[in-house]
């Protein structure tokens, strides 16, 4: 175990390398990575959104519901998704109120229908959305990238970003490639309203393990 510098930025294979030394969980633990953003979250136009396919996957099991009619819903079921179905699937989740699945994808015309349980999905981050193509026409794709490990964000309250790049078993050059293509997707994503410097931080650490600053 290695000490880190809470004043220290690492190099980001130095800062996993750390992340993984010091991950004290008894389980597989995600590896996070934490963007403290320059933006404005009160204003329409400076939230960031959106997804990005890991290169190695996220080494999270995500289950996947797919609102879809007919063959379509049978073909999202055949790509693997967990739960599939029209009027039937929303009808379910608006009667029991339960939501046994991570990620919600929709077809962009029974979206209307997803009014019935907007106020279950809503609050639970669950509603599907153009903006990380959870909105789609080919539900088959968006079902076989979710399974490979393409991961959403979008900025909180106080403006930062938080998502997992994989686990802490990864090998580190594993961990580094899926950092940086998500650093890549999430500086693209600068609002053109944010103004000065826009990612200010970022940090790296275990589920539960200390945060480690990483050179930007």
């Amino acid at each position: 175990m290695s000490d880190i510098d809470k004043e220290k930025s690492y190099p980001v294979e130095e800062a996993l390398k750390l992340v993984k030394e010091n991950a004290k969980e008894k389980f597989d633990a995600s590896v996070e990575v934490h963007f403290r953003l320059g933006i404005d979250p009160k204003k329409g136009d400076q939230q960031v959104r959106g997804s990005v396919s890991l290169p190695h996957g996220s080494g999270k099991t995500v289950r996947v519901a797919v609102f879809a009619e007919g063959v379509d819903a049978k073909e999202a079921r055949d790509a693997g998704a967990d739960f599939a179905g029209g009027e039937e699937l929303i009808e379910e989740i608006k009667s029991s109120g339960k939501t046994e699945f991570d990620v919600a994808v929709a077809q962009p015309q029974i979206m209307a229908k997803l009014a019935k349980i907007a106020k279950v999905l809503g609050p639970r981050g669950l509603m599907p959305s153009p903006k990380d193509d959870t909105v789609t026409a080919n539900v088959v794709k968006a079902v076989s990238d979710l399974k490979a490990g393409k991961v959403s964000f979008k900025n909180d309250d106080t403006g930062n970003v938080h998502t997992i790049i994989g686990k802490v078993s990864f090998d580190v050059d594993k961990l580094v490639d899926n950092f940086e293509e998500l650093l890549d997707t999430v500086t693209k994503l600068k609002p053109s309203g944010a103004k000065g410097v826009y990612i200010r931080s970022v940090s790296v650490s275990s589920s539960m393990g200390k945060g480690v600053k990483v050179q930007i």
